[in-house]
């Protein structure tokens, strides 16, 4: 899984990268991943071609939040945090096209659902990116953090 573009491991339960090669889907499930979480449309550059049916045929559940990279929503995110609550004992991989959106998506939902700090969430995104390069993301982030039921 290491070859696919901007892969992050984050611990023995979740990944996440940028847009696997139809080829590299065996690699995902090889690796034990039982839910595929897949966060760019389908008419995104490169992407694979019928990944549902992909996923299943290697025996692994897929769910598809399509997050438009200009306009992402509080409900995009808001169905990424109750699948992963949902799905918090399976081995999930998360992908987008270059793992922005699947970064800040498990950034946030790290301080929202599980408590983290805000700076420790953000380590790992901002290894492959910054927010402060893409103004709707950063004002996207911003906004969800200050949802939070805690006020940070």
């Amino acid at each position: 899984m290491n070859d696919i573009h901007n892969f992050l491991h984050y611990h023995d339960k979740l990944s996440s990268s940028g847009m696997p090669l139809p080829e590299q889907m065996k690699s995902i499930a090889d690796a034990g991943v039982q839910l595929v979480i897949n966060l760019a449309p389908h008419d995104a550059p490169d992407a694979v071609p019928n990944e549902e049916k992909v996923a299943a045929a290697l025996s692994m559940d897929y769910v598809n939040i399509p997050v438009n990279w200009g306009t992402p929503t509080k409900d995009g995110l808001n169905l990424f945090m109750d699948r992963m609550d949902a799905n918090n004992e399976k081995k999930i991989h998360v992908h987008c096209e270059a793992n922005f959106r699947a970064t800040a998506f498990i950034a946030i939902y790290r301080i929202l659902r599980l408590g983290w700090r805000e700076e420790d969430a953000f380590e790992i995104m901002h290894k492959i990116w910054d927010e402060d390069a893409y103004p709707v993301w950063k004002m996207f982030i911003e906004d969800a953090i200050k949802r939070s039921p805690s006020g940070t």
